[in-house]
């Protein structure tokens, strides 16, 4: 399945239906007066999270949707039916925004939460509504009212545990195919990771989301490669696992790189909870892990750990250190609700 995380709609809700300017006409009632039923409502734009979905790409063939009309009235004081609602079906930590890209409408972040977006039209009356001691007869109708219409952007944000961030090629893939049943594609070439991937993972007794981001370079914040456009996906994770390819030869200048463009894009990324992984230690010598391993943790300020996806050295005991960073961030997180 291919993988969309944003894409723009419109959507128009039903327009009401017309009441009916109807008059009772049956033998031997003589002056029968009005019997004109209102018309119906018209359906609304509802959106809905499910969680068996992880893609917008359904709204990449068809991005116009309308509501139904409501019926009009009829005689016998015979109100319209109302127009179908159209229901939008979502993944799970979808954001809703307006066409100015800025304005958030909605965040669909729990399961079966529904937000309706646009309300349908309110039937018209019919000339029954009008009747009076007055006006006995009268002939007025209305016309429905007009539903609402406007262009969105649905943007999708991954809702994973853990985000794995790093330059392109830093072993990132085979870390989440070390630990997960993903199977993402793997190769010694950069950007081989061109969509966000998710896999989960057993801890003990514990289970956890990764998500596999594609790889930042310098500038990614401004557009620059493909890191502007999936670090939106880094927001919902509660702990990030940043890998550095141990191969390299400045291990230091490769995080602050990625460090600089997490606090760039801003959004809280660079507070979020971090855990250091140097990578690829099965091609390093015990000198030169131990030289790489110091100058990183002097530059991240926190320890190090080394591992290696490849060999799964050091992956389990990377993946627990997650896991317990996961539950902190959790019960932090509960304790701020229920504060």
């Amino acid at each position: 399945m291919k993988f969309l995380d944003e894409c723009k709609i419109y959507l128009k809700s039903g327009d009401g239906g017309r009441g009916a300017p109807s008059f009772r006409r049956e033998k031997f009632i003589e002056f029968g007066g009005p019997d004109g039923g209102d018309g119906g409502r018209g359906g609304d734009v509802v959106i809905e999270a499910v969680d068996n979905l992880n893609t917008l790409i359904d709204y990449r063939y068809q991005q116009h949707f309308r509501a139904q009309n409501g019926r009009p009235g009829a005689g016998r004081n015979r109100t319209g039916a109302d127009g179908a609602t159209t229901t939008l079906k979502v993944p799970v930590g979808t954001q809703v925004i307006d066409e100015d890209r800025e304005t958030v409408l909605a965040d669909l972040v729990t399961p079966g939460q529904r937000v309706r977006l646009l309300k349908g039209g309110d039937g018209g009356f019919g000339n029954t509504h009008y009747k009076s001691s007055t006006n006995q007869a009268p002939r007025r109708a209305d016309p429905g009212w007009p539903g609402e219409e406007r262009w969105i952007w649905l943007r999708l944000k991954l809702i994973a545990d853990v985000g794995l961030v790093g330059l392109p090629n830093a072993g990132k893939s085979t870390f989440l195919a070390a630990v997960t049943s993903a199977r993402p594609r793997i190769a010694d070439y950069p950007f081989t990771t061109l969509k966000p991937q998710l896999g989960v993972a057993r801890v003990d007794e514990q289970e956890l989301v990764l998500a596999d981001l594609p790889g930042l370079i310098e500038g990614a914040h401004e557009g620059v490669g493909l890191g502007d456009r999936f670090l939106g996906h880094v927001e919902r994770c509660s702990v990030v696992l940043h890998l550095v390819d141990g191969t390299q030869d400045d291990v230091a200048a490769a995080f602050r790189t990625v460090r600089r463009e997490l606090k760039a894009y801003g959004h809280g990324l660079a507070e979020k909870p971090q855990i250091v992984g140097l990578n690829k230690i099965d091609a390093l010598s015990p000198e030169e892990l131990k030289k790489k391993r110091q100058a990183l943790a002097r530059t991240a300020q926190r320890p190090v750990m080394a591992l290696s996806g490849v060999t799964g050295t050091g992956v389990r005991e990377v993946l627990r250190a997650v896991a317990a960073a996961v539950a902190a961030a959790r019960q932090a997180r509960a304790e701020a609700e229920a504060a």
